[in-house]
């Protein structure tokens, strides 16, 4: 399998005091011992009620390529304190993943607080190392791939979605990724090159506002002649095609005369990218004057490549009132479709960028817009909303010993011990609840009524007739213990799974506004070990 996507992932991608338990363990004769650790989230994100697990292929190449070279181990050498033994150095030289055993739950599936995302079972010291990396690599793709879910349920699934965040995000690795998980998360296509060729990712753009203010008049094309779509004639004046039909515009009785001289530095620039993309062409139209100028300059360039057989894609429009600039512009596409005769020329793709964000979105569809496409970067790749999703690594075995992690905080409180993970789903195709169950508890039934507890609150319980059971947690990573591996999907298949996800969601579960918790539920078996384990951990407190 090939290594991870970032060649900065290697088994150095780790706090310094994983390498010192590991020392530690091995110290004590304990590092073999097998261990089983869950990684899940205690909160969903930016105020909602439901998150998009994503990063396990990267977690996955990590594990499958994990092995420290000589250089890394003489490096931790040097890192650890002077009492360290060779004998160690040795173990390091010898370790990998091939006795570790990665349980996950599917890329792009919705997933919800307390639930394993991963449950990591191996040599307690391996397993340890892989704590910090395998957090790096779901935190941020995990919190990323939400923010595009949002943005996509908001957006609607009829508009298109690109992510133009490349520059605005935080160092390469944060554009890659954030190329990759929006992508997964419901956006169409993205800016980002080096993403495109990675990951196949559809490319979009065009030009930008310093293309247009670097044109001075339409003097300065000096190639003006364009062969028509089917090479069948040539215009060999294209730019006097584009000035005649700027003046029949200009002239439109049912346009009300709005429109008197345009800039015409703008309409070389259109002109320009015109003839060098004139399957392609899409102008940005706000440099100097969206309606006075800017689109009457794309509607006479457009209709002079309509003559050559060409059909123009669109307009972007980077700034002002998105949604009055966009109704404005459909308006004179249709009046223009119908004067002229032009088929299709009334839907005309209208993109919008200019730093939005999940509360522009909503607002726009709540003022009525006629945008096509969105164009989204800042407020999307850098997750302006949250920094943060705050992923825990945490032990619930150790040689087949269930552990618990205390706290005054009862939401800080571990689920202890290795478990099964299953959703069940309504007469009405929706998901109902989660629940987990000790690893060697029956699966639930089709059919049959079963109680669902939540882990800490002795009142909240509900009864379950499940009309579909799903097990949530499979083998991708089997070690030596020959189980049939989980097969990676394709990106694209990854992304089609989270819309279908989405889609089995209640409503009340996704929406923006007042989301209805999704409940989640241990077994009445395990409720009671949970917290028979709970009394027996705590200290018990004595007055005097």
């Amino acid at each position: 399998m090939d290594g991870p996507t970032n060649p900065m992932v290697t088994p150095l991608l780790t706090d310094l005091y994983q390498f010192t338990m590991a020392y530690a363990y091995w110290k004590a004769g304990k590092h073999n011992e097998r261990a089983v650790f869950d990684l899940y989230f205690r909160k969903n994100p930016f105020g909602g009620e439901f998150t998009v697990f994503a990063g396990l292929e990267e977690c996955i190449k990590l594990i499958a390529n994990f092995k420290l070279t000589e250089e890394e181990v003489s490096f931790i050498h040097k890192s650890l304190p002077g009492s360290c033994e060779e004998g160690f150095l040795n173990y390091l030289r010898e370790i990998d993943c091939s006795d570790v055993e990665v349980y996950a739950i599917s890329e792009g599936t919705v997933v919800f607080p307390k639930v394993p995302l991963l449950r990591l079972e191996g040599p307690v010291a391996v397993v340890q190392l892989l704590e910090t990396p395998v957090l790096n690599l779901v935190n941020f793709a995990s919190l990323v791939t939400t923010n595009a879910a949002r943005h996509r349920l908001v957006a609607g699934q009829s508009k298109m979605l690109f992510e133009f965040g490349l520059r605005r995000a935080q160092g390469p690795d944060g554009a890659i990724g954030a190329s990759k998980y929006c992508y997964i998360g419901g956006f169409d296509a993205t800016s980002n090159v080096a993403a495109g060729r990675l990951f196949g990712i559809p490319l979009r753009g065009t030009h930008s506002h310093a293309f247009v203010s670097s044109f001075m008049s339409p003097d300065e094309i000096l190639e003006r002649s364009l062969c028509s779509s089917d090479g069948s004639s040539t215009c060999e004046d294209f730019v006097t095609l584009v000035h005649s039909w700027l003046s029949k515009i200009q002239w439109l009785k049912s346009l009300g005369g709005i429109f008197g001289e345009t800039n015409q530095s703008e309409l070389a620039a259109f002109i320009s990218y015109a003839l060098a993309f004139p399957n392609n062409f899409l102008a940005l139209v706000d440099t100097y004057d969206v309606i006075r100028s800017g689109v009457p300059n794309f509607c006479a360039v457009a209709l002079a490549l309509s003559d050559l057989g060409y059909r123009a894609v669109g307009i972007r429009l980077d700034s002002g009132d998105l949604a009055y600039l966009s109704s404005e512009a459909r308006k004179i596409f249709h009046t223009i479709e119908k004067e002229f005769g032009v088929p299709g020329f009334g839907k005309m793709i209208i993109t919008a960028s200019n730093d939005l964000n999940e509360e522009t979105l909503d607002a726009i569809r709540k003022q009525g817009h006629e945008v096509d496409c969105f164009g989204i970067g800042t407020y999307l790749v850098t997750c302006y909303a949250q920094a943060a999703l705050g992923c825990v690594f945490k032990l619930v075995e150790i040689n087949n010993q269930p552990r618990i992690k205390l706290s005054e905080d009862v939401s800080k409180v571990s689920i202890p011990c290795k478990k099964r993970c299953y959703r069940l789903y309504g007469k009405e195709g929706y998901s109902l609840v989660d629940i987990m169950t000790g690893e060697n508890e029956p699966c639930p039934k089709v059919g049959e009524r079963i109680l669902c507890r939540h882990p800490f609150s002795e009142s909240k319980r509900a009864y379950v007739v499940p009309k579909r059971v799903e097990e949530l947690l499979k083998c991708y990573w089997p070690g030596k213990s020959g189980k049939v591996r989980e097969e990676l999907p394709a990106l694209k298949d990854i992304r089609d799974h989270c819309i279908t996800q989405l889609e089995q969601m209640r409503p009340d579960h996704i929406r923006r506004l007042n989301p209805t918790p999704y409940k989640v539920s241990v077994s009445a078996k395990l409720y009671d070990f949970i917290h028979f384990l709970w009394l027996n951990e705590a200290p018990v407190g004595e007055l005097q």
